[in-house]
């Protein structure tokens, strides 16, 4: 049999609506204010932090409380280093030490830096050396694995120094993370040195070479290296390589004065090397390294490299689509000019914004609003000086509420 319940009384039923209505409503901003600090700082917030981060989300003002959670170590320690660490290597590893790319990355942030001087500025960030840690050293990360192993503030001990002096090479030839240590060790050791710019493309562009695929695209600036018939099929490069190295090599070309140089028998230890104006290689007798002229003979009337000018044939055909400047020529000398030209495109602001989307909000963009929150944060972010910081607020607290 069935037991029949008697309605409440319509009057204390709406009471009890109201007061869980009302109970609802006084804990939202309190788990959003835990939520946005789990995220951005990715431990708990102490309980004056929270509650003044929570008065600020129930006044409307959702963004300093974002600015709140960021001042915690940990947003430097933990969710930047995790943020930066996996374009420092080519397994895309997020659980690699500290070293000057990601502690670079992380200081840019720190400082509300103009962040597009990733991938062109002069600078390294290292530990004060009021810490006592083994100095900055070219040729191993002793210096970074302390500071990390010690887990050291980095927002209050990271300073900035000229990479120059601290790699030895000219200002014109620095070129952010490009050009540090971590970066030359991961990227220009070995190979012909389109690693450098096939990861810079992962990492800073979120793209990689297959979707920039053309064939439409000049071959005329394709190495040596790469045979116009594989296997006797000339189809084959057709169909499968040209599309990547018309536009690839061009752009590679920036890094023919690099390498990456071991100074140990084991591999631990190396630096990155810069055939400097004056000297030549004693191979190539000129200043291109000889990784740009192995397997010449795949095809001996393939392009030369004589120099480091690049050109970007991508501004023209679909790889448009990257949003390059017009404002700039898009060629020019050298690895400097070249971070230029990736770090002032649309695509490199795209990609800070989802990249900093998934971090904060555990998922890729999925749903219409989640694309355009990434298209005006990608707007708000180039139009206010690449505060990579104001994209962290911007989209942790689009999501603070999933």
């Amino acid at each position: 049999m069935q037991r029949y319940i008697k309605p409440a009384a319509p009057g204390l039923l709406v009471a009890v609506l109201a007061i869980l209505f009302s109970a609802a409503l006084a804990a939202g901003p309190l788990e959003q204010a835990k939520r946005l600090h789990d995220r951005l700082a990715g431990v708990p917030a102490d309980a004056d932090t929270l509650q003044q981060m929570a008065e600020l989300i129930a006044q409307g003002n959702a963004q300093a409380a974002a600015g709140l959670a960021m001042q915690h170590p940990d947003f430097y320690r933990t969710t930047l280093k995790l943020f930066a660490t996996p374009a420092t290597n080519r397994d895309l590893d997020i659980f690699e030490p500290l070293n000057d790319y990601s502690a670079t990355l992380i200081g840019l942030v720190r400082d509300n830096a103009d962040f597009r001087q990733l991938l062109q500025t002069d600078v390294l960030y290292v530990a004060a050396d009021s810490l006592g840690l083994p100095p900055y050293a070219p040729d191993n990360n002793a210096h970074y694995q302390a500071l990390d192993q010690q887990a050291i503030d980095l927002q209050q001990y990271l300073e900035p120094r000229s990479q120059s002096s601290l790699l030895g090479i000219p200002a014109a030839a620095s070129a952010g993370v490009m050009t540090s240590r971590a970066g030359a060790k991961a990227f220009f050791y070995l190979g012909t040195n389109r690693a450098m710019l096939r990861f810079t493309l992962m990492s800073q562009l979120c793209t990689d070479l297959e979707p920039l695929k053309d064939n439409s695209t000049p071959a005329d600036r394709i190495r040596q290296d790469v045979s116009r018939s594989p296997g006797g099929d000339s189809r084959i490069f057709h169909n499968r390589c040209l599309g990547c190295h018309a536009g690839m090599d061009p752009l590679a070309q920036a890094f023919a004065y690099y390498d990456y140089q071991f100074t140990d028998e084991n591999g631990d230890n190396g630096r990155l090397f810069y055939q400097q104006s004056g000297s030549s290689n004693s191979q190539t007798g000129s200043r291109v390294q000889p990784k740009y002229h192995i397997n010449a003979g795949n095809f001996p009337f393939g392009y030369k490299t004589e120099d480091d000018y690049w050109q970007n044939y991508w501004r023209q055909g679909q790889n448009q689509a990257l949003g390059w400047d017009s404002s700039l020529p898009g060629e020019g000398y050298g690895a400097k000019s070249l971070g230029e030209e990736l770090a002032n495109s649309v695509a490199f602001a795209q990609c800070q914004v989802k990249k900093a989307f998934e971090t904060t909000c555990l998922r890729p963009a999925e749903s219409l609003a989640d694309v355009q929150l990434i298209q005006q944060s990608s707007e708000r972010f180039s139009q206010s000086g690449y505060n990579l910081k104001q994209v962290f607020a911007d989209t942790a607290t689009y999501c603070m509420g999933d």
